[in-house]
């Protein structure tokens, strides 16, 4: 069967199905329905987030607060969501934090050491990152080796050559500032810009986080590449053998982490005009943990686009949040464990209760 005529079997979460009384099936409560999807959970515990620090944070019910919690929430969200499809089809990526200072910095270098418009380095540096996205697909693929581990080794060499190269190149831990270079302001508008909303000032990342969130659920919910993407993580061997592309499914997976890599890059970089080399480290954890906290199984085939924005947001909110209420914010990353704990829990109980016949 070829790949163009292969229907997987598996192509959204699966429903519980209708539950038997008496002999006859019978449709079940709306309610348990709801449970049944990855994203309800952490809908609900977005929910309580948000109005436990309207409470706790009354500068959080601002307009400029909000926009600032949005802000926040987006820079995580735009790479969480590839992260989350990427765990759907079954793998991780450990070198999606770092991947976004690499790409930064190779469209920041070569730039500005080449005295080139922006625009070049922009291009090269989107080649990059499909390429390092490429590699750690088709080293998953070929070796047969966990992604955890592939993605470790790429994690640690993009680390040692972000340092390395930058320092060799520049003199220096930091690229030099680019803001005065040939298409800068344009590329800006792009990446890093912000719009005035009723006096407020929000930044253009809230609507590419959107725009990319609403994407992303078309795809697994309505074409033939979302069907892929469940298949492959269900059950590998299985999606092979109706004819789904596993290679193809998997490459371009890690792929689509590369261009999320790409895009906050160079929001980071036509934000702040300039890349500090040895960032990164650890944002990795965070894109993983709020497509955890979205729904997404560890294990593959299960979770959805939209999770992963409410995880993303609770992000945010917490971040912002801890500042506003004044609490200190060496407390932060413990609360996000706490958060992340909590989150797994309530998406297992939920599950559970949507499933129990």
């Amino acid at each position: 069967m070829s790949a163009q005529q292969a229907e997987p079997a598996v192509s959204a979460p699966p429903d519980p199905g209708p539950a038997r009384t008496g002999g006859r099936r019978t449709r079940r409560p709306l309610t348990l329905r709801l449970l049944a999807r990855p994203e309800v959970g952490v809908f609900l515990g977005a929910a309580a987030v948000f109005v436990f620090f309207l409470i706790a944070a009354p500068p959080v019910r601002s307009g400029a607060s909000m926009a600032t919690v949005l802000y926040q929430s987006s820079t995580i969200g735009i790479m969480a969501l590839p992260v989350a499809l990427l765990m759907i089809g079954g793998e991780f990526d450990l070198s999606s934090g770092v991947a976004v200072i690499t790409s930064a910095l190779t469209a920041s270098m070569l730039s500005y050491q080449l005295t080139m418009n922006i625009w070049v380095g922009v291009v090269v540096a989107l080649v990059a990152s499909l390429a390092v996205g490429a590699f750690n697909g088709w080293m998953t693929v070929r070796t047969g080796l966990p992604s955890f581990l592939v993605t470790l080794g790429t994690f640690l060499i993009l680390q040692g050559v972000n340092l390395a190269v930058t320092k060799l190149v520049t003199g220096n831990v930091a690229t030099d500032d680019i803001s005065t270079m040939d298409g800068f302001g344009q590329a800006k508008k792009i990446f890093a810009s912000s719009f005035d909303v009723g006096g407020v000032q929000v930044k253009i990342t809230i609507v590419w986080w959107l725009v990319f969130a609403a994407l992303a659920t078309w795809v697994l919910l309505r074409t033939k590449y979302g069907n892929w993407i469940f298949a492959v993580g269900g059950s590998q061997e299985s999606a092979r053998a109706v004819g789904v592309p596993v290679t193809f499914t998997k490459i371009t997976l890690f792929m689509l982490v590369g261009f999320g890599a790409w895009f906050v890059g160079m929001h980071q970089l036509f934000s702040f005009n300039t890349v500090q080399s040895g960032e990164g480290v650890g944002q990795e954890l965070i894109y993983i943990a709020a497509a955890v906290i979205g729904g997404c199984l560890l294990t593959g085939g299960y979770g959805s686009a939209v999770g992963p924005v409410f995880g993303a947001f609770m992000f945010g909110m917490v971040n912002q949040g801890i500042v506003y209420a004044g609490w200190n914010p060496d407390w932060f990353k413990a609360f996000l464990g706490v958060m992340l704990l909590g989150a797994t829990l309530v998406n297992l109980l939920v599950r559970r209760t949507a499933t129990r016949r």
